[in-house]
């Protein structure tokens, strides 16, 4: 591409041409938001316009180039917040009608974090209701699209954040994980992720009521999707800053943690098709055999072989998480939310009866034998190679359509929801593109090693190309 313009550019670029004052941040954030003003109309991604909070802060850092370089890592990058983290002034929607006008006290640290690295807001992005579906749609924002296919899911739960980064507002989405809410947006858009694992990137909303239940607090983290995996690295190493309201917080480097020399302390890689009782669509296969060859040809040893207690620790995973939302948010669910989601709750508890009682106690205590299982895995393959979902992606209301469609969009992710149990870091990366939608593949590793998961996916991406470069072609 000659002379692209400058929403098309990744953050690393962008970052790098104001440091060397070629542009400046008002530029950079008036070219995102003219995007914004092309594309937003029809893909409903982003759902609060922020471009004068946003006009303003690039002002600012502007002036502080001037006069003292650079405030950040970020400096002058525009990106977006989902609507269920808080920002000073805005309402924490999470995609519920009745939230309309919480407004947030303060920014959670995700949202101070990229601030401070001199990150520039330009707006926030959808999620469904609750942020606890496989598509983003709801009755106060409405529905976001895909921006490959108007018939297929932009995924969920930070579908807005998915589809807003790819279509070039923004070079860098704000999104959140407790089941896939980060990688399944990311897959269906043909972004890249990385879940991190437990602990490493600060969550807490200042306008909360009360504490998230524990099981929530071990499987949920707090990450950015982008269009290039070098960007992933440069947010997360942005987000990587202690706040001591996450009593989890545990303050290490993205970049080599604990001092070893080199990122890469092995090149083994666990190799896994096995999708269990559901179909591996050709396409998703072709990802995962073109993923292999990328890693193999960049050097690493990729062995064929099975993780352990995966499907036993995916059902564990599921149970266990509705056991506790059965207790902590279904009264909310059922007071606030639509018929919609009521639905999809009901097929969820069909499909994935929740422990209750004494048995989601030994259920959640459970949890410390799946880990102890990965982590000896992981000695001897420090990464894994799987697939995320079985199928390429779903129509945008397949997770409506009764206890199948939930099955699906929800019980399918095997490897989706069992690394949340486990608290590991899992990263997407497209590794596929078949008939105008993109496919992606998960990169799982040990706790704390993020970096040789981003090293990984970028042997696959430097194999496959930049999936948006394909989609910026058609429009």
């Amino acid at each position: 591409m000659s002379n692209p313009p400058l929403w098309q550019l990744s953050a690393c670029d962008l970052r790098d041409k104001i440091v060397r004052r070629d542009v400046t941040a008002q530029e950079v954030t008036q070219s995102a938001l003219a995007r914004v003003d092309e594309k937003n109309p029809s893909l409903n991604a982003i759902v609060q316009d922020l471009r004068d909070e946003a006009m303003a802060d690039a002002e600012r850092l502007d002036k502080a180039m001037k006069t003292s370089g650079p405030v950040g890592p970020l400096h002058g990058v525009p990106v977006t917040i989902k609507v269920n983290v808080d920002q000073t002034g805005h309402a924490t929607t999470n995609g519920v009608v009745a939230f309309k006008d919480m407004i947030a006290p303060d920014d959670a640290p995700v949202v101070r974090n990229l601030k401070n690295a001199g990150a520039v807001v330009i707006g926030r992005t959808n999620t469904p209701e609750f942020s606890f579906r496989g598509s983003t749609d709801n009755e106060l924002h409405g529905r976001t699209l895909n921006p490959w296919n108007d018939w297929a899911s932009a995924g969920g739960s930070s579908g807005g954040a998915g589809s807003a980064v790819m279509a070039g507002m923004g070079t860098m989405g704000h999104g959140n994980d407790i089941a896939g809410s980060v990688r399944y947006p990311s897959t269906t858009n043909g972004a890249t992720s990385v879940k991190p694992g437990l602990g490493r990137v600060p969550a807490w909303n200042p306008s909360q009521k009360a504490e998230r239940g524990l099981v929530a607090q071990l499987m949920s983290v707090q990450s950015v999707l982008c269009r290039e995996v070098r960007d992933v690295r440069l947010g997360l190493e942005s987000l990587v800053k202690y706040d001591a309201h996450d009593p989890w917080m545990v303050p290490l480097p993205i970049e080599n943690p604990f001092g070893v020399e080199g990122s890469k302390t092995s090149n083994k890689v666990a190799f896994t098709k096995n999708v269990f009782e559901f179909e591996l669509h050709p396409a998703v296969r072709k990802a995962l055999d073109t993923a292999r060859d990328a890693l193999i040809d960049a050097g690493y040893d990729v062995v064929e072989v099975e993780p352990p207690l995966v499907r036993e620790t995916a059902e564990a995973a599921a149970r266990t998480l509705f056991g506790e939302v059965k207790v902590m948010m279904d009264a909310d669910v059922r007071k606030y939310g639509s018929s919609d989601i009521q639905g999809v709750f009901d097929a969820y508890y069909e499909l994935m009866p929740p422990y209750e009682g004494d048995e989601l106690i030994f259920a959640m205590a459970k949890r410390s034998h799946y880990v102890r299982q990965w982590n000896l895995f992981l000695e001897g393959y420090p990464l894994v190679l799987t697939p995320f979902m079985p199928n390429e992606t779903w129509s945008w209301n397949r997770d409506l359509e009764g206890v199948e469609g939930a099955r699906d969009v929800l019980l399918a992710g095997i490897y989706s929801i069992s690394m949340n149990l486990l608290g590991l870091p899992a990263g997407n990366v497209p590794a596929n593109y078949n008939d105008g939608l993109p496919v992606g593949v998960q990169i799982v590793g040990k706790r704390f090693r993020e970096d040789m998961v981003l090293n990984a996916c970028e042997a696959i991406e430097q194999r496959v190309g930049i999936m948006a470069h394909k989609l910026f072609e058609q429009g």
